[in-house]
């Protein structure tokens, strides 16, 4: 399974370049989710949504659809993640598991001065549940300090089957080690001179690189931290988030056409 999308569905200057002028504003995710095959919840980052707003937002998305939340920034933001339990209980009865069938990766981005401590990141990765009411759950970390580039991390993430995050931008480190039973990317260098918001070029390199992914393997012409990992087929998922943002819908609906999973 590929699935690729954007970050959120709220963002004006969308209007006229991806929104049809006159679609009203409670119509845009009705909208988005049939032009892109999954979507990445942003705002549960800033504030706890409500049981209605999972379940309002699970029924206007299609079938087959899948929606990516990421996790309060309460939770990220503790001094000591290996005391984060009950924050993570809360986050998860917050009304999430109401995405039913239609709930994807669970992420968790770390704040840019969060350094790599061995011991408090194998405890808070054991904190994340594998599953919850009955289902089961996926859990992607996304790091932002460069001490994370060591292959103790790898392994730690490898132990738990929780996905490194990997950010292609611009003062980002990237890890492309494949670290559970499936890839989470998050693309940053969206051009606004660009329609599609990537040329050509790199948009067949990441088609290749994704198809790779997939297929079990690492791309490459992506270093590693570690020995690769055992091949198997792996779902991807793949979100155009910053750069010019204007253009993340065109850029994800292009990697969507060239990967034919529209």
């Amino acid at each position: 399974m590929i699935r690729v999308g954007v970050g959120g569905w709220s963002f004006e200057p969308w209007r006229g370049v991806f929104y049809p002028e006159d679609l009203p504003h409670a119509q845009e995710l009705a909208f988005a989710s049939r032009q892109v095959t999954a979507i990445e919840i942003n705002s549960t980052f800033y504030r706890t949504q409500s049981h209605a707003s999972f379940a309002k937002w699970r029924e206007t998305a299609p079938e087959d659809f899948i929606f990516a939340v990421k996790a309060h920034r309460a939770i990220v933001s503790a001094r000591w993640l290996a005391e984060a339990g009950e924050k993570i209980e809360h986050f998860l009865e917050s009304g999430v598991m109401e995405l039913g069938d239609k709930l994807g990766p669970l992420l968790w981005q770390l704040p840019p001065h969060k350094a790599f401590d061995a011991e408090e990141i194998g405890a808070f990765l054991k904190l994340l549940p594998k599953r919850k009411s009955g289902r089961p759950l996926r859990h992607a970390l996304e790091i932002r300090h460069e001490s994370f580039l060591d292959a103790q991390f790898v392994a730690l993430l490898r132990e738990e089957n929780v996905a490194a995050v990997f950010v292609d931008g611009e003062d980002h480190p990237a890890i492309a080690d494949a670290t559970a039973d499936f890839v989470y990317a998050r693309l940053r260098r969206t051009r606004e001179d660009c329609a599609t918001g990537y040329e050509p070029e790199p948009l067949a390199l990441w088609e290749k690189r994704v198809r790779s992914w997939e297929s079990g393997e690492t791309p490459a012409d992506l270093p590693l931290l570690a020995e690769p990992a055992a091949r198997r087929a792996r779902d991807v998922f793949v979100f155009m988030i910053d750069g010019a943002k204007v253009r993340a819908p065109a850029a994800a609906m292009a990697l969507i056409a060239r990967l034919g999973r529209g």
